[in-house]
């Protein structure tokens, strides 16, 4: 009875319900089970697809055999083909026969743990991903070399999560299949190194002239720097970039143990000799610009293919000689040369091709001088000033500031035509000063320029720097009356067979001023060359066109345009020294001139259309004028009280209170103040906020004329008289 006893106190001292885990355990337990689960399964998967991969690789002599590149025909408007590109292939170098230090240097600077990962290095992938959470850039990439010639081989350069999964996938089975000695064979005679050249050979034989089983040290150290940006770092663009990536990866080399320091410390880059490229002119700056297009116009296309360009060779010609026979000695030039719909028929980056392939026309940014006014006047004229208003130019401070005019003299009331021939500064500062610097600045961006612009006083001097082809495409939108210009180079792209793969489309630019404001500045960029600085311009037909001279002498412009063509001419000194006797109306505008004579001689001759035909608001800008008659509209007088539709007399004017609302004469001669009128009511309130239709506004006019929108109120007409119609 007692051990019953002691029993049941015992049992019942226990739960028979089981006891429970915390949650954080549970949690914990599941998520480890799960993890383990699906890492299970995303290995088979991944194990799956690299056997199936693998199975269907080429073998070793078919991966030699295949080519990677695309040959390209460029044909200038006229179909005449101007130059064949795509990859120059020297001789395969068996493993053995590849110097040392070009397989240590490749190696070193592109995958330092080639021979000891799998294919894809998860150190990389870690570091490459800290990098992207650090800097929020993709700075590091985390491809191995095996990863390299799978994308190479295999693959396109498309920055997706898909192709990145398909290249690792590839690597792990191009690494059960080969060596590592095969796979860096494949992989250095395959590489692109920049110029069109594929392979340590061939990279060899174009930038020093000699066969890749010659390479020395140096020479192999700026091969392997090419990997990472051919084109900036190739040795025939530029020498200095080339030899400084090739310090960086003799670093990484003794960084590595692949070369000792005194092998480092004796390395001379003075004594590297770069092959000179032959065969090379100025076509190849406009075909370096306009053949990148192609992988936005046709980004998945590998197949030969011919592109038809723009270029006419008779202008480039006329172009490049127009520059090397007027650029002052020891600098560069570069001009541009559009169409009236924006085609670039000449382009010259450069003196010379060979010796820099830098193309100024389109990459260089430098201050535009007096050549930026046209901004400034654009946004006056379409402020209201016109060619025949008087201003007067006399010294002039803006915030601290004073230009002074070139010479140091002043011409008092003069016109705003004289003042743009004669590129008057201080006018200039007064027109952006009344405008707005920042309104000058908009102006600018409206028609297309695209580097950064300051909004200081001094900015209406030219002190932003720009692109030339981006000033030449401003002065084709004048030339173009006012309307949006594109410059485009790629007619259309065919196959080897003929078949369309695109085509440029026919479209019409918006309008960026109206065309009065187009009359009004083409009137005086046709003064300025007429009778201003720019009459070393002139051709015998009109020129309508503007200079540009930067302080000490360091650029010179000319840009302008005839019969259709426009064209901008810059010339300096890359390293933006002083030049003597450099200035705009000098070497730049006499080699405009010898272009331009012979790129319009087949052309007729076309005068510009300069006739002001103002709108009439701004002939007439009077509230009448623009909100039709008084009794048909609410205003506020200067009392600020509300004068409704037809409470007044006849004999009231514009703006006057009505006879009922005025002051009456007292006994004593003085006046007696009558009651203000009511506030205004909730049937005006409604109309005035738009819950209800007024009947006293007047709609739009058709075609931007005369007349206030339809949702302006009557106390905004300060602000309808001030902008464009």
């Amino acid at each position: 009875m007692a051990g019953d006893a002691g029993r049941r106190r015992n049992q019942g001292g226990r739960s028979s319900v089981p006891e429970k885990k915390p949650l954080w355990r549970r949690v914990v337990r599941g998520l480890f089970i799960w993890g383990i689960a699906l890492g299970l399964l995303l290995v088979t998967g991944i194990g799956t697809a690299v056997f199936v991969t693998s199975r269907s690789l080429p073998s070793f002599t078919q991966m030699k055999s295949s080519q990677a590149g695309q040959m390209i025909v460029v044909r200038a408007r006229d179909g005449t083909e101007i130059v064949s590109l795509g990859p120059s292939y020297g001789r395969w170098l068996p493993y053995e026969n590849i110097p040392r230090v070009m397989k240590d240097a490749m190696v070193s600077v592109e995958d330092r743990r080639f021979r000891s990962h799998i294919g894809v290095d998860p150190i990389g992938v870690i570091r490459s991903v800290m990098v992207r959470i650090e800097t929020g850039y993709w700075r590091q990439g985390g491809s191995t070399i095996t990863q390299q010639l799978a994308r190479n081989i295999f693959l396109n350069n498309n920055r997706t999560f898909g192709r990145k999964l398909r290249e690792a996938i590839l690597a792990l089975a191009i690494e059960t299949q080969f060596s590592k000695d095969e796979i860096l064979e494949l992989y250095l005679n395959k590489v692109y190194f920049g110029g069109g050249a594929y392979g340590v050979d061939a990279a060899s034989r174009k930038f020093f002239g000699h066969p890749g089983t010659d390479l020395s040290l140096s020479e192999a150290a700026i091969i392997a720097g090419l990997v990472k940006a051919p084109s900036r770092y190739s040795p025939t663009a530029d020498v200095e970039a080339a030899v400084s990536r090739g310090k960086v990866v003799l670093q990484v080399m003794q960084a590595n143990g692949t070369i000792t320091s005194e092998e480092a410390a004796n390395v001379d880059f003075d004594t590297v000799k770069v092959a000179k490229e032959k065969g090379q002119n100025s076509v190849r700056y406009f075909t370096d610009w306009a053949l990148p297009q192609l992988d936005l116009l046709l980004p998945d296309n590998t197949e030969p293919i011919e592109v038809w360009t723009t270029l006419d060779i008779g202008m480039q010609r006329a172009a490049t000689a127009a520059i090397k026979n007027n650029v002052p000695g020891g600098t560069q030039g570069a001009m541009v040369s559009l169409d009236r719909d924006g085609a670039v028929l000449a382009m010259v980056g450069g003196t010379d091709y060979v010796t820099s392939n830098y193309n100024r026309a389109v990459n260089a940014v430098r201050q535009p001088g007096s050549a930026w006014k046209l901004f400034v006047y654009l946004a006056a004229l379409e402020a209201g000033y016109t060619p025949d208003d008087r201003v007067i130019d006399e010294p002039v401070t803006i915030d601290g500031w004073s230009p002074r005019n070139s010479g140091g003299n002043y011409a008092g009331e003069i016109d705003v035509r004289t003042a743009f021939a004669y590129s008057k500064n201080t006018i200039a500062a007064q027109l952006g000063n009344d405008v707005g610097f920042g309104t000058v600045a908009s102006m600018a961006r409206r028609f297309g320029i695209t580097t950064p612009v300051n909004t200081l006083p001094s900015m209406v001097l030219g002190t932003s720097e720009v692109r030339l082809i981006d000033m030449v495409r401003a002065f084709a939108a004048v030339s173009a009356k006012g309307t949006a210009i594109e410059p485009y180079g790629i007619v259309k792209v065919t196959t080897s067979g003929g078949e369309a793969l695109y085509e440029h489309p026919s479209e019409r630019g918006e309008l960026l001023v109206p065309q009065y404001v187009a009359a009004g500045i083409t009137d005086l960029l046709q003064s300025a060359v007429a009778t201003g600085t720019g009459r070393a311009a002139q051709i015998g037909r009109p020129v309508a066109g503007k200079t540009g001279t930067t302080s000490s002498n360091k650029d010179g412009w000319f840009l302008g345009f005839s019969s259709g063509i426009t064209t901008g001419v810059w010339m300096g000194r890359d390293d933006a020294r002083a030049v003597p006797g450099l200035q705009g109306g000098r070497a730049p505008a006499r080699a405009f001139a010898s272009y331009m004579r012979q790129a319009v001689a087949g052309r007729p001759v076309e005068k510009f259309d300069t006739e002001l035909k103002l709108p009439e608001w701004q002939l007439e800008p009077d509230e009448e004028f623009l909100f039709g008659d008084p009794d048909d509209y609410y205003f506020v007088d200067e009392q600020g009280n509300l004068i409704e539709p037809g409470n007044r007399s006849p004999d009231s004017g514009p703006g006057e209170p009505p006879v009922a609302d005025r002051p009456r004469p007292g006994e004593n001669g003085g006046l007696v103040p009558v009651e203000p009128p009511p506030a205004a009511g909730d049937d005006f309130l409604n109309r005035a906020t738009g819950k209800a239709r007024d009947p006293g506004l007047r709609p739009a006019q058709p075609g931007g004329g005369p007349g206030a929108p339809a949702n302006l109120l009557p106390n905004e007409s300060d602000r309808a008289t001030g902008v464009q119609p």
